[in-house]
């Protein structure tokens, strides 16, 4: 980090953020959480890994934080007019919690695709739910209306002074709660988190080495950071929703684009692994973005041969829905290069089956999907059980010994939320079609919109729909399209408004669709 530009950031942070770090009224409401070792992990990883059980706050998130400070910083007036907030999830529970705390009537708009569990988990801190719009960027742009129309005052969830010192109390607690720590690996979705952690940190202590980390598919301040200036990211990936942010707010990024170390990104499989590490240890069941540090963690320690060192964690919420455990065990198993997925081509002839089994004797198998094909090759979808990732290419190198033709299948989006739950085999006679993975909101009309707006000049030729609990369904489509279409085709796609993914190419499709 440049001298100057460490002088600069200081300066604002002493004279603002730092000063209501030191003075917030946070602990009206929430509890000074404990700083848990992860001992079993702590083994396996030879390092002292720790989490900060922000999953034990009265909402199970951090958010309370920075929520209860902005709203107690509020004048008379403003508290007696109200206040007004968007968010599908943490923050809306902490805004909510905090307002009948200080008897201030709260509003909360939020996506109609949020889960009911959070609705009403939100209308049991009597405040009133305004369910608006099928994303956050609609429920936030409803609020401002509102907002400016009934002179409600808006609460942020992380572009705010008094929010982002709120979130920063974390950093003064864990300076109490340990002599030592070598790195801090912080998630971040908008950016209240980060900068709060990360201004008193290096305010205080600033030899600690700070990380950021964030889903593969949702690093708005990773790109911030590379390009040295908010960026909007095209989609955002929906699985830690807590995290799913298009941009990192302005004021965060003005905070922490000097004084972060690194910043890394973890994939679903990795935040899932992570999840389930979390519980094998502690028993707690942390939602996708409470084990984001835990998957960084992990990371910086395989890529960077660390050892012996005190690296600390924030297990930042634990809203999650019960019924994604299913799909959070599905991937943790190859999160943690305990299983592999793969695609085996084989003769179609008698006696291959059993000799395939044979020279996989020594493995358990996890699953197995075949259908006929033609009368020369078969396609297997074979899941295997494994220690490590050495074992994996072992497998894999094994395998190709023997002449089989082998595609590992095990970071293939598709394969894993899809083909694996639907191999049928595949069609020649169906022409120019072209597949898609769509995000459909989980609301009445979802698919009639989509069908309408599709209208009757393509041909749904094979249709996959799956959904975990979450505010969007998965579904995979094929659609015939004639050639003379294409450009009319794709303008429909965007006219429809859902996020989507062009899977026509994908190695996992041509295979066994």
């Amino acid at each position: 980090m440049n001298k100057q530009n460490y002088a600069t950031i200081k300066k604002i942070m002493t004279s603002t953020i730092i000063k209501q770090i030191e003075s917030s009224k946070v602990y009206d409401v929430v509890i000074k959480t404990p700083l848990e070792k992860l001992n079993s992990i702590s083994l396996l990883l030879n390092n002292n890994i720790y989490l900060k059980r922000e999953d034990l706050q009265p909402v199970k998130s951090f958010k309370i934080r920075g929520a209860y400070e902005k709203i107690a910083s509020l004048s008379k007036t403003e508290q007696q007019q109200g206040i007004i907030a968007a968010s599908a999830g943490n923050h809306a529970q902490g805004v909510a919690y905090s307002a009948m705390k200080q008897n201030i009537q709260a509003t909360i708009v939020m996506p109609k695709t949020t889960p009911d569990i959070k609705v009403d988990a939100v209308k049991n801190f009597k405040a009133t739910v305004i369910l608006h719009g099928d994303s956050y960027d609609d429920a936030y742009l409803k609020a401002l209306d509102i907002a400016s129309k009934k002179q409600l005052t808006f609460i942020h969830a992380y572009d705010d002074d008094a929010v982002i010192a709120g979130q920063g109390t974390i950093a003064k607690e864990l300076l109490t709660q340990i002599d030592h720590i070598d790195t801090l690996v912080i998630p971040v979705g908008g950016g209240g988190l980060l900068a709060g952690i990360a201004t008193y940190i290096k305010a205080k202590k600033p030899s600690i080495k700070l990380i950021s980390v964030e889903p593969e598919n949702s690093n708005c301040f990773q790109q911030a950071y590379i390009h040295n200036k908010p960026i909007a990211l095209d989609s955002v990936g929906i699985f830690a929703e807590g995290v799913a942010v298009k941009q990192i707010g302005e004021r965060p990024f003005e905070l922490t684009k000097h004084i972060i170390d690194t910043t890394i990104t973890v994939s679903t499989d990795e935040i899932c692994a992570a999840i389930k590490e979390i519980y094998d240890d502690i028993r707690a069941i942390a939602e996708p973005s409470g084990a984001l540090s835990l998957a960084g963690i992990k990371k910086i320690i395989q890529t960077n041969n660390l050892s012996n060192k005190n690296i600390v964690g924030i297990l930042c919420g634990a809203n999650i829905n019960f019924h994604r455990l299913r799909h959070i065990s599905e991937r943790a198993e190859i999160g943690e290069k305990k299983e592999i997925l793969l695609s085996i081509e084989i003769p179609e002839k008698k006696g291959s089956f059993l000799s395939f089994c044979n020279d996989l004797k020594h493995y358990s198998i996890t699953e197995f999907n075949y259908r006929f094909n033609n009368e020369k090759k078969a396609h297997i979808f074979v899941g295997i059980q494994t220690k490590d990732s050495d074992e994996i290419n072992t497998i894999i190198q094994n395998l190709e010994k023997k002449n089989y033709q082998v595609t590992d299948l095990s970071n293939n989006e598709l394969a894993k939320l899809h083909i694996r739950y639907m191999v049928g085999g595949t069609n020649n006679t169906i022409k120019n079609e072209q597949l898609f993975r769509f995000q459909f909101p989980e609301r009445p009309n979802a698919l009639l919109n989509f069908l309408s707006t599709l209208g009757s000049d393509y041909n749904i030729s094979l249709f996959h729909y799956r959904n975990h609990g979450a505010a969007y369904g998965r579904v995979l489509a094929g659609i015939q399209v004639p050639p003379t279409l294409n450009s009319t085709f794709n303008a429909l796609l965007k006219k429809i408004g859902y996020t989507y993914f062009d899977e026509t190419s994908n190695p996992a499709y041509k295979l066994f669709l």
